[in-house]
């Protein structure tokens, strides 16, 4: 299909967590002949080390932002005194690989179960044990999902998929852009009115006179 639009996220990004409810929505009113396109972004490299001081406290600002920004949308502050934060994404990018091989539904649905265990039920997607234990709460065979989650091709995947977000110009996430035959064109975030995401693909989409 020509017409693509392509949503570029990570599972651990905050902001990307205050976008899904519009998401969501989007996915339902997004035109028939647009296809969507699902790319990890991949926000921050493996690390063992523990987040600094300095991290978390711009980390919990951003949480305390989102709140204020985005009605309804509200973060677990255990997280910080429950577990041991590493400014680590890409465990729970790889998740979300490992359980597309289980079926393509699988994508959202640990992305989702990602979200809710990080924000709403302070535990860490950082470690592969808690997405271990994810895979299994969304139906998923925890044991082939183990074996996808470290296996070589999945990191390459990720990479691949980074990659092709930065061929298309995204730094940042979530970040919408619309492929609409030849041509690229960002589509503005709003985390409030799915009204204005849409008017603007239309706008996008219409013939130029």
């Amino acid at each position: 299909m020509s017409k693509q639009l392509i949503y570029v996220h990570d599972p651990m990004c905050s902001w990307c967590f205050g976008f899904s409810k519009v998401y969501r929505l989007l996915t339902e009113r997004l035109p028939d002949n647009v296809a969507l396109i699902r790319l990890l972004g991949g926000l921050a490299p493996d690390t063992d080390e523990i987040m600094p001081e300095s991290t978390r406290q711009m980390v919990r600002q951003n949480w305390r932002r989102i709140e204020e920004h985005i009605p309804g949308i509200e973060f677990n502050d255990d997280f910080w005194t429950k577990c041991q934060p590493r400014r680590a994404t890409y465990p729970a990018c790889r998740a979300v690989i490992a359980a597309r091989e289980q079926g393509d539904e699988y994508d959202i649905s640990m992305t989702r179960q990602i979200q809710k265990a990080y924000y709403q039920q302070a535990r860490n997607p950082s470690d592969n044990e808690t997405l271990i234990e994810l895979a299994g709460e969304i139906g998923l065979d925890q044991e082939r999902f183990s074996v996808h989650l470290v296996a070589d091709h999945t990191q390459q995947r990720l990479l691949d998929e980074i990659a092709k977000a930065r061929a298309i110009g995204v730094s940042g996430f979530p970040s919408l852009v619309l492929l609409n035959d030849d041509r690229l064109q960002t589509v503005l975030v709003n985390y409030t009115d799915v009204d204005a995401v849409l008017e603007e693909i239309c706008c996008h989409l219409a013939p130029k006179k």
